[in-house]
């Protein structure tokens, strides 16, 4: 009995570091600052995060039109990009299912933009590489970044509130509270929330 719970306790372990290899990794933590990266646009030009080294805040938020939840949060994040784009708020959109199979297309993402009338970056992670730097593990997951002396340091990541279904449910809006607590220099009090979405599947 006893060699069958070590064997069993054995297999969960491998299931779990095999899961955690798979769908995600430690990334930044709070706190810590985030390097410059560059990515193209769905126009296919190049954007830096440091060609933002003149705003407070940078919002990034890992998404793709193939998640359902990326969906249902549409309308919530453009409605925030425009609450706060001119009060030193730029939103980044990175889109980590691109090249991958079953996946979107930079076309995809043009046409998407152009229908959705975007007034922000909406960038290719091709090869994923920028995705797994940030740690991010689902979409949509938003990560909320204070630019102290043109180097930018996460204060925020994870969940954008607690009701994915219904916006007119929502109680708690961990990224607006986020976003806030950085324009007026305060600590986030809800700094790290589980976001709820689809697996960024690595490729």
């Amino acid at each position: 009995m006893k060699l069958l719970q070590i064997t069993l306790f054995a297999a969960a372990l491998t299931v779990s570091a095999f899961v955690f290899s798979a769908f995600g990794q430690a990334g930044y933590q709070l706190g810590q600052k985030v390097n410059d990266f560059t990515l193209k646009d769905s126009n296919g030009q190049n954007v830096s995060l440091s060609n933002f080294n003149n705003t407070k805040t940078v919002v990034v938020v890992f998404t793709n039109d193939i998640c359902p939840y990326s969906r249902l949060y549409e309308n919530r994040l453009m409605g925030l990009n425009n609450a706060y784009q001119n009060r030193g708020v730029k939103f980044i959109f990175i889109n980590p299912a691109i090249g991958a199979e079953g996946g979107e297309t930079v076309a995809d993402m043009a046409k998407k933009a152009s229908d959705n009338k975007y007034n922000f970056p909406y960038l290719a992670d091709e090869g994923q590489k920028i995705s797994q730097q940030f740690g991010a593990t689902k979409t949509p997951e938003v990560f909320v970044l204070h630019n102290v002396n043109k180097e930018f340091v996460l204060k925020y990541k994870g969940a954008i509130d607690d009701n994915p279904q219904l916006e007119t449910g929502v109680k708690d809006n961990y990224l607006k509270n986020a976003i806030d607590a950085v324009l007026n220099d305060r600590n986030v009090q809800a700094f790290d929330k589980r976001a709820t979405g689809c697996l960024i599947k690595k490729y």
